[in-house]
């Protein structure tokens, strides 16, 4: 049996998997805010409690938000600041007396969507998180490439692919730069720059909506951000040349996401055409916790 945990910041969720990925048993509880202590009891406990319901010891993967500091073995880069500079796999292994398994949440997104969901059978996989920011993880083989650094997919903290000139110097981006990839196709940013544009204050999926309905304003808006997309991926078609690339997150529900962004990254990417398949994630918003149970 595996177990997965998903840490958010807000809800900590835990599955268990059978050998063939059949789910068992699913739970939610919410994260204890600004406590690491209780977070760390409260994985265990939900751990504890599913393997006393099986009657089974389990693998244990998590998924976390950032990434382990390979030098420290301290998490970094986590919006859940309550985790950062903390050595969080140590910790865990601490209170449930075994190894465990912790990757970012991007990556084990990835890795299930690559192991039984929409990018199954595909030797090469990225994964993209398109939400309050812009994730990304690569599956080479069935297996996460987490690179040297533990950064390998942080495709939303390169700048934003052959801008034009009013995209030049970019809004700022919480990583101290500007212009990054994520300034432009988080929903905050696709939202900051609708209302730029129109003075009008709408959501990213309020903004998808009205352009589905025909609103003008809200079309040409969609259309950038699509634009924006696809010259983003491809970046990533040149670099990694995926078989597939899965969406996932709150904009990837925008289904003319898909209509129009793969003609789109035909239009950038150096060879074309080039063969690679543009589809949101089979498994929604259960991803991130089958792929840390499929760390084993």
């Amino acid at each position: 049996m595996r177990i997965g945990v998903d840490l958010g910041g807000t809800k900590i969720e835990i599955v268990a998997l059978s050998v063939d990925g059949s789910e068992i048993v699913r739970r939610r509880i919410a994260t204890p805010a600004g406590d690491y202590d209780g977070t760390v009891g409260a994985v265990a406990s939900l751990v504890a409690s599913v393997e006393a319901e099986t009657g089974q010891r389990a693998t244990v993967g998590v998924a976390s938000p950032g990434a382990i500091d390979p030098s420290t073995g301290l998490l970094r880069n986590s919006n859940s600041v309550v985790l950062n500079g903390r050595s969080l796999k140590r910790d865990i292994e601490s209170v449930l007396c075994r190894e465990i398994r912790i990757a970012n949440d991007a990556n084990c997104f990835a890795l299930s969507e690559a192991v039984d969901g929409a990018g199954a059978g595909e030797s090469v996989v990225f994964g993209v998180i398109l939400g309050t920011g812009v994730g990304g993880g690569i599956v080479v083989g069935g297996k996460v490439v987490p690179g040297r650094n533990n950064i390998a997919g942080e495709w939303g903290h390169n700048p934003l692919p052959w801008p034009h000139a009013g995209e030049l110097p970019g809004r700022p981006c919480y990583c101290g730069k500007h212009g990054c990839i994520e300034t432009f196709l988080s929903g905050p940013g696709f939202a900051a720059a609708f209302t730029k544009r129109t003075g009008r204050e709408l959501t990213a999926i309020e903004i998808a909506t009205a352009a589905e309905r025909g609103d003008g304003e809200a079309r040409d808006a969609l259309g950038a951000y699509e634009d924006r997309l696809a010259r983003g991926l491809a970046h990533v078609v040149n670099l990694l040349d995926p078989g597939v690339i899965v969406l996932g997150g709150g904009l990837s529900n925008i289904a003319l996401l898909y209509d129009n962004v793969p003609a789109l990254i035909q239009r950038y990417a150096i060879s074309t055409p080039v063969d690679v398949r543009l589809v949101p994630a089979a498994r929604g918003d259960s991803s991130g916790v089958r792929g840390a149970a499929w760390l084993w």
